[in-house]
């Protein structure tokens, strides 16, 4: 992955984030050395991690300071156009530089289901969902679609998009879809809107202690349908359970995460043997970090314990949890193996 919520704070103090055109040019500058030093050693290349997450986390994928404009909106926007030219232009680059590359874009999946067969939940989730899939259509259709520049122009969403720019986008779109998988949503008409926060709990559904729902048939559900959209190949580039763990006696027994892990690849063979092309499958992550989504160390997801709190006290010793020795004998096995 070339950006991965990395832009240097040089680029946020003197250009202002991501909304300013000449970061097209240092991240193209960027991204040029980066696929110059390692392009006969990485074949798979994702040039910005979760691109649709702007929706969720518009400073960590922008970098545009909250007070440096006047339209936060507009700006964030034309912070994605951006991202969508300069990855054209480094898409276009690493392809001359070495054919064999497969250089995709990446979506983290937030598939709603409609609250009810009511025609407006059912319109609703569709519209939520087209609004995540509006990222990936403009870089494997190589434009933007009506609904994208409808949805502009009603909420007074001012980019500019030249020219040039649309002849690079209509060239170079992308070889594969990364997606991120954790869990699924729900929308009821009655009470959510567009805004992707805006969520009712599905009660079909469990969910874990940060109200992400547990649902594997979900993974199912968004493999076919971006096969079905898009007939590209895909990388699973995340998938994993966040739980509090408990350590006893020096050991984890984490029969949960192998459990959801499991039951999810599971979902990967079913959609795969519906003829989804699945290049790879990612867990996240492999061993314990600071969550992203909560800035918590307690929300774990690895294979391998840290001893680490919130505040980062702790001997930082590494334990193997239950699900290492399961997750070894899954990848030795590449994937026939999930008994626990």
């Amino acid at each position: 992955t070339i950006l991965h919520y990395e832009t240097p704070v040089e680029i946020v103090l003197n250009h202002g984030g991501w909304h300013n055109r000449k970061v097209i040019d240092l991240f193209e500058k960027y991204g040029k050395t980066v696929l110059d030093r390692y392009n006969k050693k990485v074949k798979y290349w994702i040039i910005i991690n979760q691109i649709n997450l702007i929706q969720f986390e518009p400073f960590n994928s922008t970098a545009i300071p909250y007070d440096a404009v006047d339209d936060y909106l507009s700006a964030t926007y034309q912070a994605v156009h951006n991202q969508f030219v300069a990855s054209a232009k480094i898409y276009e680059y690493g392809k001359a530089l070495n054919p064999d590359l497969m250089i995709g874009t990446m979506l983290a999946d937030c598939t709603a289901y409609p609250f009810s067969c009511d025609p407006d939940d059912i319109v609703l989730a569709m519209k939520r969902n087209r609004m995540e899939y509006f990222f990936a259509d403009v870089q494997f259709q190589g434009e933007y679609p009506q609904y994208a520049l409808n949805y502009f122009d009603e909420n007074n969403i001012h980019i500019e998009i030249t020219e040039d720019d649309k002849a690079i986008l209509q060239k170079n779109t992308m070889d594969y879809l990364a997606l991120s998988y954790y869990y699924s949503q729900m929308v009821d008409s009655k009470k959510n809107d567009l805004d992707p926060a805006s969520i009712t709990p599905n009660p079909h559904l469990k969910a874990n202690p940060w109200g992400w729902a547990v649902d594997p048939k979900g993974l199912y559900n968004a493999l076919s349908q971006y096969w079905d959209r898009y007939h590209k190949p895909i990388i699973i580039a995340e998938n994993g359970f966040g739980m509090y763990d408990k350590l006893e006696n020096g050991e984890i027994h984490d029969d949960y995460r192998i459990d959801y892990l499991s039951a999810h690849l599971k979902e990967m063979k079913r959609a795969m043997y519906d003829g989804v092309e699945i290049i790879a499958y990612c867990a996240w992550g492999p061993i314990d970090i600071v969550s992203c989504s909560s800035a918590q160390m307690e929300k774990r997801y690895g294979f391998i314990y840290v001893d680490l709190d919130n505040e980062g006290n702790g001997t930082g010793k590494r334990i193997k949890k239950d699900s290492f020795s399961w997750y070894k004998k899954v990848i030795e096995s590449n994937g026939e193996d999930l008994e626990a």
